[in-house]
């Protein structure tokens, strides 16, 4: 989840609608009230915060995140109309991680996005994150988010699509069939047969592009994520 204050609702329905697009998850606020009174602020991934808003300043709202410990951690992109140095100092020195000019584009705004996840995605992982995280070579799936990536890029799946590939991530190195598919995520619905499973594992596989390979059949019996050898040595 992307969490984006922006007090102009322009822009900031701009940048929802691109974030979304790219099947990210993401929540705008007009102000730092705002996305306080939302409580919990600890399933953001990303905070985008303008510097210049009403009531508190972008600068104060990422010094309150920064003391708080659900978010002390968690990245955030300032954006700003400012491109003075003293501003991106203050910004920077604040904790943020990157900084962004208005105005912007939007493919330059995703590629920064992109940037600060993979920087924050090489960090070592907290107990937290170890269970929010599956990950297969380039392929993971952030639990808390709903968030699936194939190498750097978020893949929007079908609910079935997701609970599958879950599926299989969780049990990396294990043959799982038909059946079992069946059982976890269909639960054995009216009329849904063995084959669902194969054709939802067809297009599973075209929209995770190259990584839909690490897919294997096991003819016979059913699909795997990861060999028993690779199980092994994790």
């Amino acid at each position: 989840m992307i969490y984006c204050v922006e007090d102009d609702k322009n822009i900031r329905e701009l940048i929802l609608y691109t974030l979304e697009s790219q099947g990210y998850k993401a929540k705008g606020f007009g102000s730092g009230a705002e996305l306080f009174a939302e409580g919990d602020l600890s399933e953001a991934d990303l905070f985008c915060l303008d510097i210049m808003l009403p009531g508190e300043s972008g600068i104060e709202i990422l010094k309150k995140l920064r003391n708080d410990p659900a978010t002390a951690d968690t990245p955030a992109i300032m954006l700003t109309a400012r491109d003075s140095e003293f501003d991106k100092v203050q910004g920077l020195d604040a904790g943020a991680d990157d900084y962004i000019a208005k105005p912007f584009g939007m493919m330059e705004f995703l590629a920064r996005i992109r940037a600060v996840i993979r920087r924050t995605q090489t960090r070592a992982p907290s107990a937290q994150d170890e269970q929010n995280r599956l990950v297969y070579k380039d392929l993971s799936i952030l639990k808390k988010q709903h968030l699936v990536l194939a190498g750097e890029q978020p893949v929007v799946l079908t609910l079935k699509e997701y609970k599958l590939l879950e599926y299989l991530m969780e049990n990396a190195g294990i043959v799982l069939s038909r059946e079992q598919m069946l059982d976890r995520v269909w639960n054995y619905e009216v009329d849904v047969e063995t084959r669902t499973v194969d054709v939802h594992i067809r297009t599973l596989r075209q929209k995770l592009g190259p990584c839909g390979e690490y897919i294997e059949t096991v003819r016979g019996v059913g699909y795997r994520i990861g060999g028993w050898d690779e199980k092994a040595d994790r």
